[in-house]
């Protein structure tokens, strides 16, 4: 299991969540769920200003072996979007937890981020997802 950084949260679909300094989320997949989709060759990135559920599906990753739909971790206002994953989506397979984020939310419930697992407990996830 590759390092997990300490101040992500994370969804069971294998989403992570970054709390930034200004209260903003960070959103994107998890190492684990990149190197299981493979090679990625598109990225289908969110609307600025959609304000999806947490739950919802808010974009979608394609790679080589399969197509795969990005749940947001917690409920808000899409703020911004990598759009440099439109042209280089391999970013995520070379730097999933740093510049191959996919959106940013303006976070609607700080509870919501309660409901995240540690991660500590998504490497269990991750690692019960492999067997």
């Amino acid at each position: 299991m590759n390092d997990i950084p300490g101040d992500l949260k994370f969804a069971k679909s294998h989403e992570w969540a970054r709390v930034e300094e200004d209260g903003t989320v960070t959103v994107g997949i998890s190492d684990h769920a990149q190197s299981s989709l493979g090679d990625l060759v598109y990225v289908e990135l969110p609307e600025v200003g959609a304000t999806p559920k947490q739950g919802d599906g808010v974009a979608v990753v394609e790679s080589v072996k399969a197509a795969s739909d990005i749940y947001t971790p917690v409920s808000g206002e899409v703020i911004e979007v990598n759009t440099a994953l439109s042209d280089k989506p391999e970013t995520i397979n070379e730097d999933a937890f740093g510049r191959g984020w996919i959106f940013k939310l303006k976070i609607s419930d700080k509870a919501e981020l309660d409901e995240l697992l540690t991660p500590d407990d998504y490497a269990q996830v991750a690692e019960n997802d492999d067997h």
